[in-house]
């Protein structure tokens, strides 16, 4: 047992030398790395000039890859541009149908322009005829008083009675076809003066009649539909 413990101990002494050993190289490699770096000689002016030229070179190259890129789709943008002359013909034709329209509204002015005209020279043609014959409907009517008339005159030769019944029947035809028209006489005996329609020709002193009264009719008044044509000559009575 004793020499069992003895060859255990020597064994665990080698082991130790051999441990202490391997601390001992890896000391002394870290050592020597050590000092290695620190006589590594420091980087120079130029080679931090070239290397600065270099970051620049990279930078330079990839704004140039970047500049590069919006040429190449350019040819794209390109094509996304109408043609010029699709428009030029497309704002042609649209002149020519306004140019068109232009056209049909000149025509319909034009039309209606000469409508007007005619119109007008032929209501001034139709004026002008209702003027002159606006009175050949009262002349029709009047033709069989003047025929009447002539009978009367024809009979009056031979019989004074036939004439003056003659005469009564005219005068009375000739104010119904007066009355027809809308004409008729103005009230004037023993009526107030009214001077928009009585003329005094004289003032006499007259009893029967309060003053300002009209007390004979020296010519007969006429209105035409309200309005008068001819105000009655009359006497006025005065106090």
């Amino acid at each position: 047992m004793a020499e069992r413990e003895k060859e255990l101990t020597a064994e665990e002494q080698e082991e130790a030398k051999n441990t202490a050993s391997v601390e001992r190289e890896e000391a002394t490699e870290n050592k020597e790395e050590a000092a290695g770096k620190a006589e590594a000689p420091a980087p120079s002016e130029e080679g931090k000039e070239k290397e600065g030229t270099a970051a620049e070179g990279d930078t330079k190259e990839t704004a140039g890859e970047e500049e590069t890129s919006p040429a190449e789709g350019e040819p794209a943008a390109a094509e996304e541009q109408p043609d010029p002359s699709k428009i030029i013909q497309k704002l042609q034709d649209e002149l020519r149908l306004k140019e068109a329209i232009i056209e049909e509204y000149m025509r319909r002015l034009l039309r209606l322009q000469a409508d007007f005209d005619n119109f007008r020279r032929r209501t001034q043609r139709e004026k002008e005829e209702m003027a002159r014959f606006a009175a050949e409907g009262l002349i029709v009517k009047l033709l069989p008083v003047l025929d009447n008339l002539e009978r009367a005159l024809a009979a009056g030769e031979t019989d004074g009675t036939r004439l003056l019944e003659g005469v009564n029947l005219i005068h009375r035809q000739f104010m119904e076809i007066l009355a027809a028209e809308g004409v008729e006489p103005i009230k004037a005996v023993g009526c107030p003066f009214d001077p928009s329609c009585h003329e005094a020709v004289m003032q006499v002193q007259d009893d029967r009649y309060p003053e300002n009264t009209v007390v004979e009719e020296l010519q007969k008044g006429y209105t035409l539909k309200g309005k008068v044509i001819r105000p009655a000559m009359v006497k006025v009575s005065v106090q």
